[in-house]
């Protein structure tokens, strides 16, 4: 006879998953308040600790908020808060052997599926938002964290173009993850001026309304970051 693992859940995941159905099927709404901590108490017969832990666990899902002195309040989810709780779990994944090439994979997938939309859509407010970014790009070489900055703001406009916070969201993502990488390839010799001539390229390709262009110089682009990247790494491994 096949055995199989019941896994007991917690009180607190109880009362979460009760609360969570209650929200997602809309007997909760967007602005409704939850009842008290001591009424939730009475109302599944658990203790404090069972409903504190819930409601922090529908917080970090972004569902509810709370602030001192008040009781619980639903909110709507956002795409910011969904990512966010990627972060730790991708973290870890960055950490793995193969990490950084999984990370390199996922995010040429992603810059180079919004240079493509760019050349295609971009509006003319959309390529003055470019040029500016561009302009940013130039004004800050020769300084490193300025330039870092205008480096991932380039690539926030790229990500705004489609109109879709989800988008937004995931560049947000992608430049909190890549921030050490960034700062290390840029301390490096002329990288600036590596970047913001890469970013021409890009720029010059959408305003041309050529996709393929734009992919293609977007690729190269990334591929000469993670590349120096390695060869960081691998100097750095060999070191030691």
């Amino acid at each position: 006879m096949t055995r199989y693992r019941v896994e007991r859940k917690t009180l607190s995941e109880q009362v979460s998953e009760q609360l969570e159905a209650e929200i997602l099927e809309g007997r909760l709404r967007e602005n409704d308040q939850l009842p008290s901590e001591r009424e939730l108490m009475e109302q599944f017969g658990v203790g404090r600790p069972a409903v504190r832990e819930a409601l922090f666990h529908l917080q970090q899902l972004g569902l509810v908020a709370i602030n001192s002195g008040t009781r619980a309040r639903v909110i709507r989810p956002t795409a910011e808060s969904v990512m966010a709780r990627l972060s730790g779990v991708t973290r870890q994944l960055l950490s793995k052997p193969d990490g950084q090439q999984y990370f390199q994979e996922a995010r040429a997938l992603f810059e180079i599926s919004l240079a493509r939309y760019a050349a295609r859509h971009a509006g003319d407010d959309d390529l003055a938002r470019l040029r500016g970014a561009l302009q940013d790009n130039r004004d800050a070489l020769g300084d490193e964290a300025r330039f870092k900055r205008s480096d991932n703001d380039f690539h926030g406009v790229l990500a705004s173009i489609g109109k879709n916070p989800i988008f937004d969201a995931i560049h947000v993502a992608l430049s909190e993850w890549l921030d050490d990488r960034r700062a290390q390839v840029l301390q490096q010799k002329d990288e600036d001026k590596a970047a913001l001539a890469a970013h021409v390229e890009i720029v010059e390709a959408i305003e041309s309304r050529d996709p393929d262009a734009a992919e293609a110089a977007m690729r190269r682009h990334l591929d000469r970051h993670y590349g120096t990247y390695m060869q960081l790494k691998k100097r750095l491994t060999d070191a030691e």
